[in-house]
């Protein structure tokens, strides 16, 4: 039997990988004992690595595909095929951005500022090829971790960090000057791998999933029934991914005197708090509302 081998990101996207692979109909079971988690599907091969690694291991045919910061592929200069992204992280739906930050009372204004001074991350190789690149010459060196404390006991003059909001930068009295990049997930593919026919049809698989879950993370169904007098009124509040799908009501006029339709739609659900009561004071009954797994 053929055997796709997938890398899924040990740490912080996790948790969060493991339950977009459910939302796509995927069951990935980890144990803390074991790198190598239990997937239900017998073609899939599944294995946790570090993301910082990730890209190696997909280029070198280690691992046919894997999920893995666009930023890590980057700092590895991995030669592999990205297959699509996809925009989550550990706390949002939104990318990661690589910045420079220096303390509050810090004198360097721009990254210009910083030529001949020291700056901590653990994005090493491309924090180097960034200044040389605008001909800035700073010494770069490697973080092991509390990066921003580095620069905010004076260890050194900037740091390089990934952060979504900024939230934990300011707390440790650091301002950002400058972003050098957004990052997000990618499916990357060994490149080998993407030219065998059964493999790049299951990766296409795994991606076309994958970006349904993704896609339906912030919306809900929404179903109610209308009278017909008040059908126009009603559809015109009702937002949809191309129009609302519209049935009649299986003999209603017969039954009422009133023709009824059913009305259904997919729509952003931070909207549906304001719409369900609009709707009501409008003529619709019977409201349903419900989650959804993907969108394709």
């Amino acid at each position: 039997m053929s055997e796709l081998k997938l890398g899924i990101p040990k740490g912080s996207l996790e948790e969060m990988t493991i339950a977009l692979f459910k939302k796509s109909g995927w069951k990935i079971s980890t144990t803390s004992r074991s790198y190598f988690p239990s997937i239900d599907d017998a073609t899939i091969r599944c294995s946790l690595a570090r993301p910082q690694e990730m890209s190696r291991y997909v280029e070198s045919g280690t691992l046919d595909v894997a999920i893995t910061g666009k930023d890590w592929t980057m700092e590895n200069g991995s030669d592999v095929h990205v297959v699509c992204e996809m925009v989550y992280s550990k706390t949002s739906f939104r990318p990661t951005r690589w910045v420079l930050a220096v303390p509050q009372d810090s004198g360097v204004k721009t990254i210009e500022d910083l030529r001949g001074k020291r700056i901590s991350t653990e994005m090493v190789n491309f924090t180097k090829r960034y200044f040389a690149e605008r001909q800035i010459p700073v010494e770069v060196e490697f973080s092991w971790g509390a990066t921003e404390a580095k620069a905010a006991e004076g260890l050194v003059d900037a740091i390089v960090e990934v952060t979504e909001t900024g939230s934990t930068i300011r707390a440790h009295g650091l301002k950002i000057i400058h972003e050098l990049m957004e990052s997000c997930p990618q499916l990357i593919a060994n490149k080998t791998a993407w030219q065998d026919p059964w493999k790049r049809a299951k990766i296409e698989q795994i991606q076309l999933l994958l970006q349904g879950a993704l896609s339906a993370e912030d919306k809900v169904g929404i179903k109610l029934n209308v009278a017909e007098a008040d059908l126009d009124k009603v559809v015109q509040l009702i937002p949809s991914i191309t129009a609302p799908t519209i049935a009649t009501l299986y003999q209603s006029a017969a039954l009422k005197g009133v023709k009824w339709y059913s009305i259904e739609s997919v729509i952003a659900e931070n909207v549906v708090r304001d719409l369900i009561p609009q709707l009501i004071q409008n003529g619709a009954v019977g409201i349903i509302e419900y989650p959804l797994n993907k969108i394709i």
